[in-house]
């Protein structure tokens, strides 16, 4: 018995110095990345400039929106790649990787965002710069470069390690689990608290563990590559370096053309991503997604395209890939929930929201048990006047809603209302024929 009270007396500092020093860039990391969760929803929000409210006609042509691109920034040499929108209100990103104004940053490209329909140049904006960027950034590498980026890399591994330890003392043996699982609002406010915070614990532990060792071996893309058995597997990575070897021409091929020859090798596939050749040598890198691939935004086939042959280089096909390559590539898209649809999105948001409930939970316990804070009884009266007024001013609220969306549904259901009667004068017809036509009438039936 004295082992085991040492063992959890070894786990319970474990855990209480990891949360004091850690802690609060636990929460930090995870509103961050729960808020980057939905971050090209919240970019529309802020800028709905920038989301097309009715899409018509057809896309204008990758060379035409690349000239486009071209005319608004002349002075930009070299590779840009184009990414395509995700849905029919979205716009096309060019992205431009090494800008001058920002070249010495760890990660900040120009982001030029083009009108699909019209090929009119809309934004350009720098990453960092944008309010969801910002975010994006804080989460990936606390607003710190390089430093940062390491350090979240290390947040992870910790992380993983508080979520352990905290599992191990929420542990009740077996007999012990059903009371465990309750939470007493009749024993005060502190022990309400430390039961929110440990059920809290318990049913994000799965998430916060898979988000964590994910967020290490994104941070770390030598170790997933070394796990992997493969280069280029990390996000953002294309393979490896291919270059031109035909003679430059006067006939270059266009990008309408090259994602054409890249189609050919999967013709079920959709179109992602165009990276335009950067000098002579340069050669354009299509990048599709295959019907059932993992990916969304940043699939894995891609099919380079010599500039100035037009014929296919090379092609890297995720279905052919190894088990090693093949769960590389769940990385990514497990850690953003995009893997998950969008139920998985949202629980991610959750596990992300929850990061920062465990650690305020955990600061008050901590706070009361070295005297800071006292605890005091659970008075549910005092919420009796408050839910009354909420209920009201609910109740009043949803009763306006109801009206409104019946007005607005007013001619609809007016409608379908007229459309049902006609179409029960009618059934009484038929019916009425098909009686004369037996000899029978109402009466003999």
């Amino acid at each position: 018995m004295v082992a085991i009270t040492k063992s959890r007396l070894i786990w319970l500092k474990v855990h209480l110095y990891l949360a004091l020093i850690c802690g609060f860039f636990f929460a930090l990391l995870g509103l961050s990345g729960s808020v980057s969760v939905y971050r090209e929803e919240l970019d529309g929000l802020l800028n709905p400039h920038l989301v097309i409210e009715q899409p018509q006609g057809k896309y204008q042509s990758l060379d035409k929106i690349m000239a486009a691109v071209k005319i608004a920034h002349p002075q930009r040499y070299g590779s840009w790649t184009l990414e395509m929108p995700q849905s029919p209100h979205g716009m096309i990103t060019v992205w431009y990787e090494k800008p001058r104004e920002t070249y010495f940053e760890l990660y900040a490209p120009l982001m030029v965002t083009v009108n699909p329909y019209s090929a009119e140049v809309v934004a350009s904006r720098f990453w960092g710069q944008t309010v969801t960027t910002w975010i994006v950034d804080l989460h990936t590498q606390l607003q710190q470069g390089s430093f940062g980026w390491q350090a979240v890399g290390v947040l992870g591994v910790i992380l993983i390690v508080s979520v352990v330890t905290g599992l191990g003392l929420w542990w009740p043996g077996w007999r012990g689990i059903g009371q465990a699982l309750k939470i007493n609002i009749n024993a005060g406010v502190m022990q309400l608290n430390f039961d929110f915070h440990r059920l809290l614990g318990l049913l994000v532990a799965p998430a916060l563990l898979i988000l964590a060792s994910t967020g290490v071996l994104l941070s770390y893309p030598g170790i997933l590559e070394s796990l992997a058995g493969g280069s280029g597997m990390a996000h953002g990575e294309t393979g490896r370096d291919i270059v031109s070897t035909a003679i430059p021409n006067n006939h270059p091929t266009s990008l309408e053309a090259a994602e054409f020859v890249a189609r050919g090798s999967f013709p079920r596939s959709v179109l992602r991503r165009v990276t335009t050749p950067a000098g002579d040598s340069g050669i354009y890198r299509i990048n599709l997604r295959q019907p059932g691939e993992i990916n969304q935004r940043h699939p894995f086939t891609t099919v380079w395209i010599d500039r100035w042959s037009g014929q296919t280089r090379e092609v890297r096909n995720p279905s052919q890939f190894s088990i090693g390559p093949t769960i590389a590539t769940w990385i990514w898209p497990l850690h953003t929930g995009e893997a998950l649809g969008p139920k998985g999105r949202l629980a991610w948001f959750i596990a992300g929201q929850s990061l920062f409930l465990l650690y305020v939970t955990g600061m008050v316990r901590w706070l009361y048990r070295i005297g800071k804070i006292k605890d005091r009884s659970m008075d549910f009266s005092a919420l009796i006047p408050i839910a009354s007024r909420l209920l009201k001013k609910t109740s009043s609220w949803l009763a306006g809603y109801i009206m409104l969306l019946i007005k607005r549904l007013q001619p609809s259901l007016t409608i379908g209302y007229r459309a049902l009667q006609q179409w029960l004068i009618r059934y009484q017809a038929k019916v009425a024929a098909q009686q004369k036509r037996n000899g029978k009438s109402d009466w003999d039936l």
